[in-house]
C-alpha cells in the first residue's frame, strides 16, 4: 500500500512539473492535477493540502538534484574561473530540463513563507559554492558578487525561457563572457 502511495505521490509531482513547465504557476491547479494522473480530487488532497504544498515538495526534491548538478560541473574545474564558467553554463544548460522549468516557474510566484524560505535555503546553497571561488579570485566582497552573478544567470535564464530573439547558445555565451569579465574586476 505505501508503495502505491508514494508510486501516485510521483506521478503527481510529476504531472505538476509538466504544467509548471507549460504554463507556470497558473497552471499548477488541483483539477488539472486530478485530470493528468487520473485521480479524483479528492485524492489529490489526500496527498497535498494546498497547491504551495505541492510547490514546496518539488523545491524540496527537485533543487537538490540540479544544484547537485551544478557542484559536480564546478568540481570538474580545476581554476576557479572554470568553476565560475561552469556554474553559469550548467544552470543555463539545465533550462530545457523540466524540473529546472518547474523551480524558475516557482521561484517566481507567490508562495507561502515556509515554500519561500526552502527555495531561499537551496538558491543560498547555490550561491554558497560560487563565492567560495569567488574568495579564491581574491574578491573583496565575495557575497555580495556572487549574488550579481546569479542575477546575472537569473536573467539569461529568464531570456531562454521567454524564447527571446537571441539563440539559447547566445545567451549562455553573453552570460558567461560577461560573468567572467565581471569577476576579474
Amino acid at each position: 500500500m505505501a508503495e502505491h502511495r508514494s508510486m501516485q505521490r510521483a506521478a503527481l509531482l510529476d504531472a505538476a512539473r509538466s504544467l509548471l513547465s507549460e504554463g507556470g504557476t497558473e497552471a499548477l491547479t488541483f483539477p488539472a492535477l486530478a485530470e493528468r494522473t487520473g485521480l479524483a480530487r479528492s485524492s489529490v488532497y489526500e496527498y497535498f493540502r494546498s497547491r504551495a504544498a505541492v510547490v514546496e515538495e518539488l523545491c524540496e526534491v527537485d533543487f537538490p538534484v540540479w544544484a547537485a548538478e551544478v557542484e559536480v560541473a564546478m568540481a570538474a574545474a580545476r581554476e576557479p574561473e572554470g568553476k565560475i564558467e561552469a556554474y553559469v553554463r550548467k544552470q543555463l544548460e539545465l533550462v530545457g530540463d523540466r524540473r529546472h522549468r518547474a523551480v524558475v516557474a516557482i521561484s517566481a510566484s507567490e508562495l507561502d513563507a515556509g515554500a519561500r524560505e526552502k527555495i531561499r535555503a537551496a538558491h543560498g546553497g547555490l550561491v554558497a559554492m560560487i563565492v567560495e571561488a569567488l574568495a579564491d579570485l581574491g574578491h573583496t566582497e565575495p557575497r555580495l558578487a556572487a549574488m550579481l552573478l546569479q542575477g546575472v544567470v537569473d536573467a539569461a535564464v529568464r531570456r531562454i525561457e521567454l524564447g527571446a530573439a537571441e539563440h539559447p547558445d547566445a545567451i549562455t555565451e553573453a552570460a558567461v563572457s560577461m560573468a567572467l569579465r565581471g569577476v576579474r574586476g
